[in-house]
């Protein structure tokens, strides 16, 4: 239990700064919403990313690892779905969900899956159990 708590600790803050860093990923809601984000992002991390990497393996494999890159842009934007249509959390990356899906999110989630994993180890390198 301590694990996850310090892990979403590290999650919510570690979206705090790349929320500042990156100009088009907004979030604009309160603490406990960013808490809130940084559980959806451990679950859809935990729980659909592995199944996706499954089933995703073949091009993968033919592209040496970086349609993994994509997979995490996929992620991303999927997380802001979650957040921003289901659970009304003030989330956008380039845009999306609120203005449909293009390029330009695609692209902001790219780089925001990036710097977001940046971040969260140095975060968890500071924050540790």
């Amino acid at each position: 239990m301590r694990h996850f708590l310090i892990g979403t600790a590290a999650t919510a803050i570690a979206f705090a700064i790349v929320t500042y860093l990156l100009p088009k990923i907004d979030f604009g809601g309160t603490i406990p919403q960013l808490i809130l984000l940084a559980v959806v992002f451990g679950v859809v991390n935990g729980v659909i990313k592995p199944v996706v990497k499954l089933f995703s393996f073949p091009i993968t494999a033919m592209t040496l690892g970086l349609f993994s890159l994509v997979i995490n842009a996929a992620m991303f934007l999927l997380v802001a779905w979650v957040a921003g249509d289901l659970l009304k959390i003030p989330f956008t990356v380039g845009g999306f969900p609120a203005s449909g899906l293009s390029l330009d999110a695609f692209i902001w989630a790219l780089v925001g899956s990036i710097v977001l994993s940046i971040v969260s180890t140095i975060v968890g390198l500071v924050i540790h159990d």
